[in-house]
């Protein structure tokens, strides 16, 4: 189920927690939603799954609007707060059942749900504890389950790993990268890498505007330009000569040798050109040992940083 946003606000007085922003998200896709605190990231998500009213703008979930069909909509999302709240005196089973109720899951389907639930979410060895007595990953895994008892089309996750443990992250994760593969996923974090490993594009907000919208892959190469090659020449007459043959290469606009290490040298291609066959070509027509041709890429924390700290 596709999601919309067109040309959505949200004003508190006269600030815009969410300026006018527009996006979309497809069927089956896995988008991470980036920005500091503060950015709009929880009310844009609160606005999709209509806990809260826009101020202007509509969100579209499939064929219905958040201002006139809201509660269809709600049917076809599971929604995972931050904060995560529980009931924490029931039992697990017990929680999923009375949720699987109010999210109206047929009584003949119920305990058919419950049973996959603790499947997919790995609850099986805690169900039937008392969610107060429960670790912080179980509760991730609890809220988990909730949201997705309904069979929902989407899920929309606000820091699903919020405080939990490495080992506890990567379970989440695959998890999450799973249950991607059939539904519609909104995944809103501060940890970046998890972001990469997990998402298929990714979404930065800043000031509740949009300020970067693609792929991991895209935004480092608008971020980054140029092609930057970190490589590595052995068996040359010497670093004068390479530097010299490098330079030459059509595609290059600059050559630096690497301080404190020898034979490696930086390589900027020229704005749109790839070097790295030609450098290849060049050190076989030299006769010249290639040992390390490495792209440096610039980091998504470098992106990050560079776009919401204006």
């Amino acid at each position: 189920m596709q999601i919309v946003v067109e040309n959505l606000t949200k004003r508190y007085g006269t600030q815009n927690a969410v300026d006018n922003i527009s996006f979309e998200v497809k069927p089956g896709e896995i988008l991470g939603f980036l920005g500091p605190n503060g950015a709009g990231k929880t009310t844009t998500m609160k606005i999709i799954t209509c806990y809260m009213a826009p101020t202007h703008g509509d969100v579209k979930v499939g064929d219905y609007s958040i201002l006139t069909n809201p509660e269809q909509i709600k049917k076809n999302i599971g929604y995972l707060p931050e904060n995560n709240p529980l009931y924490t005196d029931m039992l697990a089973l017990d929680y999923l059942e009375y949720v699987g109720r109010l999210q109206g899951v047929p009584e003949s389907k119920l305990q058919q749900r419950i049973v996959e639930m603790v499947k997919i979410t790995g609850l099986n060895v805690e169900k039937h504890k008392k969610i107060g007595e429960l670790s912080k990953g179980y509760r991730q895994r609890v809220g988990l389950a909730q949201a997705l008892i309904h069979d929902p089309e989407i899920l929309i996750l606000d820091e699903p790993t919020s405080g939990l443990d490495p080992n506890q992250i990567v379970e989440i994760r695959e998890m999450i990268k799973e249950i991607g593969k059939e539904k519609t996923v909104i995944l809103s974090t501060h940890i970046l890498p998890e972001v990469e490993a997990t998402c298929d594009r990714i979404l930065i907000i800043n000031n509740g505007k949009i300020v970067a919208d693609g792929t991991s892959e895209s935004l480092r190469k608008q971020a980054q330009g140029e092609e930057i090659l970190r490589i590595k020449i052995e068996d040359a007459p010497g670093s004068d000569a390479v530097i010299t043959a490098l330079q030459s290469v059509e595609t290059i606009d600059l050559v630096d040798p690497v301080p404190n290490e020898e034979n490696v040298y930086m390589a900027e291609s020229k704005n749109g050109e790839s070097s790295r066959k030609p450098i290849f070509n060049l050190c076989v027509n030299n006769k010249w040992t290639l040992t390390e041709m490495t792209p440096i890429e610039t980091k998504l924390e470098d992106i990050f940083r560079e776009l919401t700290l204006k």
